[in-house]
């Protein structure tokens, strides 16, 4: 299998009210060259929920010594329990041709490109301004304003990561078609790099040299 046979890891980051679901959601009804990679946990399975389908389900201990072992691509820890990326997960999907699109947190955007480094794409996908992310934040009417302004705050420490990014997507309102089609632009200019195309050149050109 040639490097370009193979699929790339796309990392999505965004704040809360991004519609970063959504745009993924709209994604697939375009495109289906992508896998999804069930995550781990220490958290217990709840009723329905099954092994190897919504998650793999370990101990803390057994989550900790992944993490120590290197299993582990990138991991948070919330309400007392573990959530991570297994290596094998997106080797597996990649190694079939397809891609990975892993929607996290800008801390294990981080973690990601510290272990694949140009081995991963980098995307930042947010709201168009500051007022259409706090205009979407409390149109959920779930949430007391304190928990509001924590979530406000919060999304603009996580936009202001963005130079850290290779891209960014803006998600204008209704309209995560059209972001969805830019994130597949984004997609398929990423697989005709030429660094991930050279062993294909050089099977029909040979090896060239500069001169």
């Amino acid at each position: 299998m040639t490097e370009r046979d193979h699929g790339l890891v796309f990392v999505i980051s965004g704040p809360s009210g991004s519609g970063k679901g959504t745009v993924i959601e709209e994604l697939g009804k375009i495109y289906d060259r992508t896998g999804v990679a069930v995550s781990a946990t220490s958290r217990k399975p709840r009723e329905g929920e099954k092994e190897g389908v919504n998650y793999f389900y370990k101990t803390r201990k057994q989550f900790e010594k992944m993490v120590r072992d290197g299993e582990i691509l990138e991991y948070t820890e919330y309400n007392g329990n573990y959530y991570g990326t297994l290596k094998s997960e997106t080797r597996r999907i990649t190694e079939e041709g397809r891609d990975v699109i892993l929607e996290i947190e800008v801390d294990g955007c981080g973690q990601v490109k510290r272990l694949l480094g140009d081995g991963c794409v980098t995307i930042m996908l947010t709201a168009p301004d500051r007022e259409e992310l706090e205009r979407r934040l409390r149109g959920r009417g779930t949430e007391t304003e304190e928990e509001i302004q924590r979530r406000l705050e919060r999304a603009l420490f996580e936009v202001s990561q963005t130079p850290k990014y290779e891209y960014l997507l803006i998600n204008e309102t209704n309209r995560a078609d059209k972001c969805a089609r830019d994130l597949l632009s984004v997609i398929r200019a990423e697989h005709l790099r030429t660094c991930r195309s050279g062993e294909v050149f050089e099977e029909g050109y040979g090896k060239t040299e500069n001169k």
